[in-house]
């Protein structure tokens, strides 16, 4: 997404709509790992080291602009977001529950950015775009734009943990099951991909499809809760053959082929 499109207010929002702990990042080039995870510093009245805990010990974490960090920086993410710890020396220390993730990131056309790892791409379970608001939208933002309201509380932390684990127990059948995997290996011997969907992909989609089951008061999943999320899912995960010009229309393109490919008939849901 172009800046100035509300995907910061967006995650601020939805952030702060829970009571849990919440930290917002900026990321910029010359951001360290230690300013994300903390650090040791040694205390001459103990003579010992003390680690004093980063803003990534929190319940909730808004990474602005994901991709102006360097690498290296960005990598630092990648064990929080995966196990849930963080390690420091030969010391781990894990992440409280819940722990969520939210990030923006500018287009790769602009300036001072970095493209981010495939394997930082892989752990967050959803992409999407916010675009440019329609008309009526943009025309309403404008009237209410004077009128800033401060945000409460929706939900509890515990809350947040039991609409978790519910989404956890949506079932889902043996058929189900064979659909997504079977959307996952077509991704993988597809003509115009050259990295396909990792076992990680896999279960963010089924995931998602549960998630989107919960939301609409189903407790069992069918296929077109699969189907609404492939692109969600997949799109940010996999990699176009070094012939085609990647971008995010043509990566929907041929997920939305893929989708057509892969059969649904006679599926069992329950």
């Amino acid at each position: 997404d172009v800046p100035g499109v509300g995907k910061t207010s967006i995650a601020e929002a939805l952030s702060k709509s829970f009571d849990v702990k919440y930290s917002r990042m900026q990321f910029t080039p010359d951001l360290l790992p230690t300013d994300i995870l903390g650090v040791s510093i040694y205390n001459p009245k103990t003579m010992d080291f003390e680690f004093r805990k980063g803003p990534i010990f929190s319940n909730i974490v808004l990474v602005d602009e994901i991709n102006r960090a360097s690498p290296k920086t960005q990598a630092a993410l990648l064990e929080a977001m995966e196990e849930n710890r963080v390690s420091e020396g030969l010391t781990s220390y894990d992440l409280d529950e819940p722990f969520i993730v939210l990030a923006t990131q500018n287009p790769i056309e602009s300036e001072g950015v970095f493209i981010l790892p495939e394997a930082e791409l892989d752990r967050f379970i959803i992409s999407i775009e916010i675009g440019y608001p329609d008309l009526k939208s943009e025309i309403e933002m404008l009237k209410s734009s004077k009128k800033g309201k401060l945000l409460k509380n929706v939900a509890s932390k515990e809350d947040l943990i039991k609409v978790q684990s519910e989404v956890m127990d949506i079932y889902v059948s043996d058929d189900i099951h064979s659909y997504i995997v079977r959307l996952s290996r077509e991704t993988r011997k597809y003509e115009e991909i050259k990295i396909g969907i990792s076992p990680r992909g896999t279960l963010a989609l089924l995931n998602l499809s549960k998630a989107s089951a919960y939301i609409k008061g189903r407790e069992y999943v069918i296929p077109e809760d699969v189907r609404e999320n492939v692109k969600n899912a997949f799109s940010h995960r996999i990699i176009l053959s070094d012939r085609i010009l990647d971008s995010k229309k043509k990566r929907d393109e041929i997920l939305t082929k893929i989708i057509e490919r892969v059969s649904i008939e006679n599926l069992d849901v329950i």
